[in-house]
């Protein structure tokens, strides 16, 4: 990375507009459907990444509970949570920066495989404009509790396991696996239903 390249400026209104009304106290958000794809295209071309640039697409995600964003590479494709409209504009800009980093990071390196939130990636939120973003979100989207009344119970160490569904095919405890077979599967510590 021998050369720096530009960060990018957001222009806020040429996406969204702001809406104001008697009823309403505070600020609501209205999206323009193409307004964060162009957005994307448009910093990707910036960041000489064309075929980036070409593919990118950006959706909103309603099944999303409690990730504000994610991104899919090789397809190029980012997807949002609904709720990051009811958030501050901020919020909802440096999610989609975040998301972008991930697809620009994979760009870059190809094929080779790195770490999602490793040091290709921080490089891509620096030119992106958000140096110093954390992994994960702080956003208080309310998470959903499943009640996990699935145990099951490891033979060798005694470890008891809590599962939401019920286990279908051979599962390992991992713990025991890693520590007495390199990490890999062993029927002999596979998880047995426990009894309550």
């Amino acid at each position: 990375m021998g050369q720096s390249t530009p960060q990018l400026e957001f222009r806020w209104t040429s996406w969204f507009r702001v809406l104001k009304t008697p009823e309403v106290t505070r600020t609501k958000l209205v999206r323009d459907d193409g307004g964060l794809t162009a957005w994307c295209a448009e910093a990707s071309k910036a960041l000489s990444l064309a075929e980036l640039a070409r593919k990118v697409r950006v959706s909103w995600n309603p099944r999303m509970q409690t990730t504000a964003g994610r991104a899919w590479w090789p397809d190029r494709a980012i997807e949002l949570n609904p709720k990051l409209k009811e958030c501050e504009p901020d919020e909802l800009w440096r999610t989609l920066k975040h998301e972008l980093a991930h697809l620009v990071a994979y760009e870059r390196c190809g094929r080779r495989r790195i770490d999602p939130h490793g040091p290709e990636w921080q490089a891509a939120c620096v030119d992106l404009g958000i140096p110093g973003e954390q992994p994960f979100h702080t956003l208080p989207f309310k998470r959903r509790r499943m009640k996990r009344k699935h145990s099951y119970i490891c033979s060798n160490c005694f470890a008891v396991i809590h599962r939401v569904k019920p286990i279908t095919k051979a599962v390992a405890c991992f713990e025991c696996c890693r520590k007495f077979n390199n990490g890999t599967y062993h029927d002999r510590f596979r998880l047995i239903k426990n009894k309550p």
